[in-house]
Parts: C-alpha cells; structure tokens; sequence
C-alpha cells in the first residue's frame, strides 16, 4: 500500500492549533487554478459548478472554506458549530484504521495507528468543539464571503443539552445563529459519534421532528438538511420520512460507523475514557450508497422531492459517479478530500473528458 500526502488537516496537532495555524498541504496555495469549463447543475434551487463538495468536519474556519473553494469544492460545509464554546476532546482526535475489508455497523474492534495508507479510512473523536458565536459568526460570514459564482457554504449546527430549557430550543436558536451570518443553506447535526451508537438523536423520531420544526418556525426560508447516521433498512427509517414530508429540504448521509479502536496491544487507541470513535473513508462506502439508494427509493415512494447528500469513502470520479447514480443530489468527501486536495479538480477533468 502507497504512503498519503500530507493532508489539509494535520492529525499530530490539535484541533486548536490546526484552527490557528491550518490548513496544511496543497490547500496552503491559494494561486490554484479550479476554472474548468463544465455545464453547471441544480442544486436545490441553486446553480452549482459541481455537487461535489465537503462535508461538516474538517473545515474548521473560513481559511479553510477558502482553501476549498480555491480547490474546485463547490459545497463547503463550515465545521459543525454550537450556541456556546465547547472544547475538544484531547489528541487523539484522528487515526488510520485497519479493517479487515468493509467496516460492518455493528461497532466492530479495529487497529488504529498513525500509519496512514491507501485505501484510507480514518477514525475521528472530536467531541464536536465549537467556539463562542461572536467568533465563529464572523468567521462563517468571511466563509460565505469567499464563495465565488456557483459555490456555496452550508452552515452545520448541533444543539447542546443545558444551553436552553431544551434541546429543541438550542438547536433553533444556533440555528438562527448561523442564519446571521448569511448562510444559504443550514445542516442540523443529529448523528455525532461521540454521543454513542446507540444514543444518536436521529434515531429519536419524535425528538428530531420537534427539532426540525421548532428550527423551521425560527428560520423558514432556507433550506434545511439533517445529518443522519446509518439505518439498516427501509422500515428503519420510512417513518422518520415520513414525520418530516414536506419539513425537511434534504437529507446528508452518512455521518459515520462506531467502532472500537485499538492499538497493537489492543488497549482503546483514543484512551480508555473514549472506547469507541467514528469511522470515515474508504471502509465505510457501502454503508453511505445503501444509504442514498434508500432514501432514493423512499424518495420515490412518499412522492417527495427532498434532496439527498451522499457521504461517505468518496476518494475518485468513480466514486463521485457512483453515488450519482444511487440517487444523491450532492456528493461530499471529507477523508478522500483531506489526503487528496486535488480530488475535486481531479473529478472535474475527468468528467469533461
């Protein structure tokens, strides 16, 4: 297996001084050149260069929404933010995971190292930091600002317990937080890792339709995602669905797959307070295309036109065309992208050829 480049997050340092001193790699040249004549599309109601884009992880700051957009990533997604600072979870935050094959979604034990090697996946434990709004407000907005003809950002919010009376009205007011900054499109995170596998908020269907539409009752005209994990099958998730018919603009997916990271010793790679982490990259890519084919297919059978994101081991054309012709609307790379900053430029030549 070939050794990875140096990716535009650096996993040996912190989230803050990645924060302060990222990104790293290619995406340190802005005099990159991603004109590439092509045909543009529909994206919800908006012309996009290409649906192909990042998603909410590893763009912390407006330098690195910049970086992308420099870098032929037409959809950014600004690094999940809350309505009040919260810390990251100690290094490490990232590593290489070695699965023997696919991950499957029952919380499988992987090796994990700093031995980054194609085909990659990566797992990540971050615990979703955020700062304080009066810097990350700013920020976004400077993000937004960035954004050339046919770019767009999409804001990622997450509420957090004890910041309102409840979660439901923290999720709406960093909702319209991030509507401040102008943002043209919002994405509610319900399927953060860290909370566990079992406890993810996506799975609470009456929860998550009180947090969509106490989030629409605040912000009305922009469209709205919700991030979702994983589901098994059809019947898992068509109720969800069905609560949110004509409530939710699209949906983003997958987030990730818990597993146990272990080390050579096979003791918790992440430390024993964090057994389990999300698992990202190449490992994962089946479970993002069933994913978007399932919500295609109930797309299909609500009589719905929501719009489907497909994430997940995104690292080639063949990849980006696959999830296409699954039934995503979008397309998003967080891992293929952090090691490969090219890979939109990459996609774009390609399907011009």
């Amino acid at each position: 297996m070939q050794n990875s480049p140096t990716p535009f997050y650096n996993p040996l340092l912190s989230y803050e001084d990645n924060y302060h001193q990222g990104p790293f790699g290619d995406f340190r040249n802005l005099n990159v050149s991603a004109d590439i004549q092509s045909q543009p599309e529909r994206f919800l109601n908006m012309e996009v260069n290409l649906p192909f884009g990042i998603p909410a992880g590893p763009l912390l700051n407006a330098n690195f929404i910049r970086a992308a957009f420099k870098h032929g990533f037409d959809l950014c997604v600004y690094k999940t933010v809350r309505s009040r600072a919260q810390a990251s979870h100690p290094l490490p935050n990232v590593l290489s995971i070695h699965p023997a094959g696919k991950l499957s979604a029952n919380v499988d034990t992987v090796l994990a190292d700093n031995q980054y090697t194609q085909p990659l996946s990566i797992t990540n434990s971050f615990g979703v930091p955020s700062y304080n709004p009066d810097i990350w407000q700013a920020d976004m907005a400077e993000a937004i600002q960035s954004a050339q003809k046919g770019q767009y950002v999409i804001g990622s919010f997450q509420g957090t317990p004890g910041n309102e009376s409840s979660i439901e009205k923290d999720y709406a007011r960093t909702a319209a937080l991030v509507n401040e900054t102008k943002a043209p499109i919002l994405e509610a995170n319900l399927s953060c890792p860290n909370e566990g596998v079992n406890k993810l908020l996506c799975f609470d269907f009456d929860k998550v339709e009180r947090i969509a539409k106490e989030i629409k009752n605040v912000v009305p005209d922009k469209p709205l995602f919700l991030k979702l994990a994983y589901f098994a099958d059809d019947n898992a998730i068509f109720p969800l669905l069905s609560k949110l018919d004509g409530v939710i603009d699209g949906y983003s997916t997958i987030n990730t797959l818990s597993a146990r990271p272990v080390d050579a010793d096979g003791k918790p790679a992440l430390g024993t307070d964090r057994p389990t982490g999300g698992v990202c990259g190449d490992a994962i890519r089946w479970a993002g295309l069933e994913m978007v084919e399932r919500l295609a297919r109930l797309r299909a059978r609500l009589q719905n036109h929501f719009a489907i994101i497909g994430v997940g081991g995104v690292s080639c054309t063949e990849h980006y065309q696959a999830y296409r012709a699954a039934g995503a609307d979008a397309v998003m790379s967080a891992t293929g992208a952090m090691w490969n900053p090219q890979l939109a430029i990459e996609i774009k030549k390609s399907l011009n050829k």
